[in-house]
């Protein structure tokens, strides 16, 4: 396929599944409770979001020209880009089951709302963290499609900075809700899905 084929099928990809997570995001915040994201720590506030700015930038950057992303250009065999599409299909998927699962608890921080509830239905059922890892392999995708080791790159480092800061996150969370959140981490991945171990209940913990 020509690379203006890709582009154009992650221009209508990303189009068609922006519109739903700027949806959650606008519910989410409709409390309008302030947030202290200085309780991420100083290393993530000045890494996390530039490096998250410097990923997106460049996918942007490519779905309006290729041209602008050209310097990171990868030589991908045609059946690795269209595996892109593929899991870039799967990915989002798992974000919008993600997002309808977590509902009102989204947030883009560490800090829990007032009425937050620990969701352990939908892809919680498995994991503890659904939703970065779906951004991920959304993004993954995303530089297979564009053949392009920038995204790729500064991907992976949002993803490890965000692992790093799961750590705090899920401090917050064993505090808020003690016995609960111990009783989940023990049956489920924090990424990936913990085989064997004891099934957690399918219903919401408030």
């Amino acid at each position: 396929m020509e690379d203006h084929v890709y582009r154009t099928v992650l221009v209508a990809a990303w189009v068609a599944v922006f519109p739903i997570g700027a949806y959650y995001r606008i519910r989410s915040q409709s409390t309008r409770e302030p947030l202290d994201r200085r309780q991420e720590g100083p290393f993530i506030l000045a890494t996390l979001r530039p490096a998250g700015l410097a990923c997106f930038g460049a996918v942007i950057a490519y779905l309006v020209n290729p041209a602008l992303m050209a310097w990171s250009a990868l030589p991908l065999p045609m059946w690795l880009r269209v595996g892109g599409i593929v899991l870039w299909l799967m990915a989002s998927a798992l974000f919008v089951w993600t997002l309808r699962s977590l509902g009102p608890n989204l947030t883009d921080t560490v800090v829990t709302r007032r009425a937050h509830t620990l969701v352990t239905t939908g892809p919680y059922r498995w994991v503890r963290h659904p939703f970065y890892g779906s951004v991920y392999l959304m993004l993954v995708a995303t530089a297979l499609v564009a053949a392009n080791w920038f995204i790729l790159l500064n991907a992976t480092l949002v993803f490890v900075l965000l692992a790093i800061r799961t750590a705090i996150e899920e401090q917050h969370l064993r505090v808020r809700f003690p016995e609960r959140y111990r009783a989940y981490e023990a049956a489920t991945g924090r990424f990936v899905p913990r085989f064997g171990g004891a099934r957690h209940g399918a219903a919401a913990d408030v």
